[in-house]
């Protein structure tokens, strides 16, 4: 029985080649879409799932307010958080503290006895960790005990892959590494442990871990400052709960446990609120100050799922579409099997046998096509899929899901129109296409096409925002920018340090293509989260402002061709200037009470928090030291020449490889030991929209093939519906009917379902997208050229669409026409 099924629908198909071939296309390219998207949202949602505990794992988070107003948002947190939270609180069962000491210094980490040569690496990835990190998140070790591994000071856990790099084939247990930074720390640990390489899915990405306690040898009072100090605001903390613990009760007990551990914040107008964050969402819902790598974007996630979705629903409504618009052609069939016995059911499982060959088909095809595309999606989107990801057991699911519930989705409803059909009324020739079955279609074809407009009008509005983000002026010119982080190696003395900054900038400038050099505490594309409280000399605590902190050297403001709006520029004229004075912007002198930008020459300003008073002897133009994704914020920028992390040199050649050459060798001699490494700014910069653009390019792809899915069904029923009226066209033409009159006639149908579909998408565009741009600070407007063009877009593909059919239909011989049966 199932053979002859199957052998009555592949006879079907068969006798149908060219529907047939519409169906599975079109079926076939959104189950790529949709086998595409969902791979990428399920790695997305997927971060931190190889933890155990999961649920019960949260990162503490910090909010802080001066006089009610926002200092910052950090993923950061106090020292003394965690250990004060687990000796305050029964619900909390464990805590770890990592400090994040490769994203805030250059550090540079050796094998000093790797053979031939010692094994120096620039470490991004690298973080201080208690002992009770790695118990608490379970990672997986190679070698050593996670329960002891971080237990003493001076020890080291690292990841397979820098056990390797560090020291090849040999064992790494028991092999010293030594930490040299840009802070002058100089640590000579052992490795206890080896942990298996971190998956991708994780926002909390590192290959080494020193011992926390290793902080503690720093200095005299470096256990306080580490342990115990509610001062500085710059480790992770994470904390485990005990099962079934509520979050929010818990975070109501913070507020009390902050007022005991920090009683001074009243005195300072200061406020300070703890958070928890579900470590799982971290990934797709935190975007606060010093997180580990840039977090995803749950709403793009979103959308991009329910892309996914539309292009599968527009191909199944391309499969119910033709398939029942076909239904006319099949009615004798029915006819004459339900004369010969068959009844409904049996006609139902037929035709839903006929859907399952045909999705199967799809399929099949969708896995290859699938394949195929995984390079170039990989490249739209930022991931590292590999053809091993198509055989895991949650893809394969996938596959088998979308096929039962294509064949149920798509099947039933046609096979419930076929099979309803009457003998009697089929037999005698007298069966029509019913009202209910034609609007059915039309609606069918009007949503396809609706979320068509949505998904080109919604590319064109991303596009728009980002350009709109990426053109405007930044206050500062950060093209032909090359940037060096400050070494990690240096001289311990400050004396030999300065010289060695000084050989490195003269060496620099002496290239041609070098307009200017200059060092800065940060670059623009990095913030410096932390802002000061600040307000003019004498004014009472109440009238302080949050303004952020930056440094200038002496040429900073010719480097990035800022304007001076006011006084005088730092200068070595002033020997002073890296004591007493202060340069700020436009906004900082507004916020300070200033009405023009001179008042504030020669006022003094008091930063009590540091004991820092110093005199404005200029005033600069406001600028966007990161994207404009966020406000702008004022700024006071104090001077040092040689305080800086990063060293910017200005260039104009077309010689690049020769000036990075000429950069290197003057780094070689500055700072020998430590590998050279540049970034172009505007890169850097530009970084900050990766998300946008990955949403952008994504979004133009799918838009793209959702169309095809939509015109390959606008195809099939512009064929059929040329074909029903083979003989009208005879009759009219025979009349007088033109070519051109023909054409309109067949093509007015799905023109007027076409605008109706631009009219409903229009509302629901501007609604959704709207949302989205309101999200940001700086924005475009929705322009109503945007819907013109994303519907004129639709309205000529589906004309070129149905214009092959309809001109075919419009030319063909009357004579043929009325001979046709």
């Amino acid at each position: 029985m199932i053979r002859n099924l199957f052998l009555t629908a592949f006879r079907s198909l068969k006798k149908n080649k060219f529907f047939s071939f519409l169906n599975i296309t079109g079926l076939a390219i959104g189950m790529t879409v949709f086998l595409l998207i969902a791979q990428y949202v399920r790695f997305e949602q997927s971060y931190e799932d190889f933890i155990p505990d999961l649920e019960n794992l949260y990162r503490v988070s910090l909010t802080s307010y001066v006089n009610n107003e926002l200092v910052m948002s950090s993923a950061e947190n106090y020292p003394g958080a965690g250990p004060a939270l687990s000796h305050e609180l029964p619900e909390v069962v464990g805590n770890a503290r990592l400090y994040n000491i490769g994203y805030k210094n250059n550090v540079i980490i050796t094998n000093e006895e790797g053979k031939p040569d010692p094994i120096a690496l620039k470490q991004r990835r690298f973080l201080y960790a208690d002992s009770s990190f790695l118990p608490l998140v379970g990672y997986p070790m190679v070698a050593g005990d996670a329960k002891t591994a971080l237990a003493q000071p001076f020890t080291a856990v690292v990841s397979e892959q820098y056990a390797k790099l560090y020291f090849g084939n040999e064992d790494p247990i028991g092999k010293m590494l030594r930490l040299q930074d840009d802070d002058f720390n100089n640590e000579l640990v052992k490795v206890t442990g080896v942990f298996k390489n971190l998956p991708a899915n994780t926002h909390l990405k590192f290959d080494v871990l020193f011992s926390y306690r290793t902080l503690f040898s720093r200095f005299e009072r470096a256990p306080v400052r580490y342990d115990q100090s509610w001062q500085r605001k710059d480790m992770y903390t994470f904390i485990k709960v005990r099962p079934g613990t509520d979050p929010a009760r818990l975070e109501e007990k913070f507020a009390g446990i902050v007022e005991k551990y920090s009683p001074g914040l009243k005195e300072r107008n200061q406020r300070d609120i703890l958070s928890l964050q579900p470590v799982k969402d971290i990934h797709l819902t935190s975007n606060l100050a010093e997180e580990f790598e840039a977090n995803g974007d749950g709403r793009i996630v979103r959308f991009l799922a329910m892309i996914g979705i539309f292009v599968m629903v527009i191909a199944w409504i391309n499969y119910i579409n033709l398939s029942t618009a076909k239904a006319m052609e099949r009615a004798k069939e029915v006819g004459v099997r339900k004369v010969m016995g068959a009844f409904k059911a049996q006609l139902i499982r037929q035709f839903l046998v006929e859907a399952a060959f045909i999705n199967l088909l799809a399929v099949l095809a969708a896995v290859v096509l699938v394949a195929i595309a995984l390079p170039y999606f990989n490249t739209l989107s930022g991931s590292h899929f590999t053809l091993i990801d198509l055989t895991s057991p949650w893809f394969l699911g996938t596959v088998l899901g979308l096929w039962i519930i294509g064949t149920l989705l798509s099947g039933f409803y046609p096979a419930l129109v076929l099979s309803s059909f009457r003998p009697v009324t089929v037999l005698k020739g007298k069966l029509r296409n019913s009202f209910s079955g034609i609007m059915l279609r039309k609606t069918l074809v009007v949503l396809q096409f609706m979320a068509s407009v949505a998904l080109i009008a919604g590319t064109l509005i991303v596009y728009r925002q980002l350009n709109y983000m990426m053109q405007q002026d930044l206050g500062m010119n950060i093209d032909q920018v090359i940037v060096v982080e400050r070494p990690g190696i240096a001289p311990r003395d400050r004396k030999a340090f300065n010289s060695a900054v000084d050989v490195f900038r003269n060496e620099v400038k002496k290239h041609p293509a070098v307009e200017g050099f200059s060092t800065s505490v940060t670059v623009p594309g990095k913030q410096r989260e932390y802002k000061a409280s600040i307000k003019r000399y004498g004014a009472s605590d109440d009238e302080q402002m949050a303004i952020r902190f930056n440094s200038m050297d002496y040429d900073f403001i010719d480097v990035f061709q800022m304007k001076l709006i006011a006084g005088r520029r730092f200068s070595e004229e002033f020997p002073k200037d890296q004591d007493t004075s202060a340069i700020i912007t436009e906004s900082a002198a507004r916020l300070l009470g200033f009405k023009k930008p001179e008042d504030a020459i020669g006022q003094t300003l008091a930063i009590d928090d540091f004991q820092y008073y110093p005199i404005v002897v200029g005033v600069v133009n406001d600028y966007h030291q990161v994207s404009l994704k966020k406000s702008l914020d004022p700024t006071l920028f104090y001077c040092t020449n040689y305080g800086g992390e990063y060293y910017s040199a200005r260039i104009n050649t077309s010689d690049l490889q020769g000036t990075v050459a000429h950069m290197r060798e003057a780094w070689e001699k500055a700072f020998p030991g430590n590998p050279f490494e540049y970034f172009f700014l505007d890169d850097f910069f530009n970084r900050q929209y990766e998300n946008e653009k990955k949403f952008g390019a994504l979004f133009t792809t799918f838009a793209a093939l959702a169309m095809v899915v939509g015109c390959l069904g606008l195809f099939g029923l512009s064929a059929y519906t040329a074909t029903q009226r083979t003989k009208e066209i005879g009759i009219r033409k025979a009349l007088g009917s033109t070519d051109q009159g023909i054409f309109v006639l067949l093509s007015k149908e799905y023109v007027k379902l076409v605008l109706l579909s631009i009219v409903l998408a229009v509302p629901l565009v501007w609604f959704f997208m709207n949302n989205w741009i309101e999200s940001f600070p700086y924005r475009t407007t929705i322009s109503p050229f945007i819907f013109a063009t994303a519907g004129i877009t639709v309205l000529l593909v589906s004309l070129l669409t149905v214009s092959y059919q309809t001109v075919r239909a419009a030319r063909t011989n009357p004579v043929e026409s009325l001979r046709y049966e």
